[in-house]
């Protein structure tokens, strides 16, 4: 059971350092033996368990959304749920960080971008309705406002987006989500 135990924890110690030190660098320039000195471990360890940098990563970014069911929701807090759910996200607990480290490496590396390109398609479109060509298109263009927003605030910084508090930005992006999902595309 020690041995278990152990292993859990260098499992955990491995996924905390790979998350921060893809998020502070990236994909491409994190590298698997800064990854093991964050985690005090020798780099040997992380390819045991993980195989390859890719076999981490994927380890690293392997999100759940969690979005909420909202097509029972009258039209008009779709949107609005949707979207605070969104910011939960980011700015939760619950991200680990995780979402920033997809963001940020996707940029960079196609890997990256592909991942990030499956949890929205799969996700994101479940949550909005049948898997038609018109749903495709509608979940992508919310995700263009939600990845945008993400990447503005929580990536770049830009200062005037993240000064807004959380409910000035419900307010100001859920308006343009809800016509996404209701407005013919």
């Amino acid at each position: 059971m020690a041995f278990t135990q152990r292993s859990e924890e260098t499992r955990t110690a491995i996924l905390t350092a790979a998350r921060r030190r893809f998020a502070e660098d990236g994909y491409e320039r994190a590298t698997i033996r800064a990854i093991a000195a964050d985690a005090g471990i020798d780099p040997s360890m992380v390819m045991r368990y993980y195989g390859s940098k890719d076999g981490l990563f994927a380890a690293a970014v392997d999100v759940d959304l969690d979005l909420p069911a909202v097509g029972d929701l009258p039209p008009e807090r779709r949107a609005e749920t949707l979207v605070r759910h969104f910011f939960a996200l980011w700015e939760g607990e619950r991200s680990s960080g995780v979402l920033t480290v997809l963001l940020r490496s996707a940029i960079t590396n196609e890997a990256a971008a592909e991942r990030m390109r499956d949890v929205f398609a799969s996700q994101v479109g479940t949550t909005l309705g049948p898997s038609t060509e018109e749903g495709m298109v509608r979940a992508a263009l919310v995700a263009t406002q939600l990845l945008g927003v993400a990447l503005c605030r929580y990536i770049l910084r830009l200062p005037p987006i993240v000064a807004l508090d959380t409910e000035a930005l419900v307010a100001s992006l859920a308006p343009t989500v809800e016509r996404y999902l209701t407005e013919p595309v």
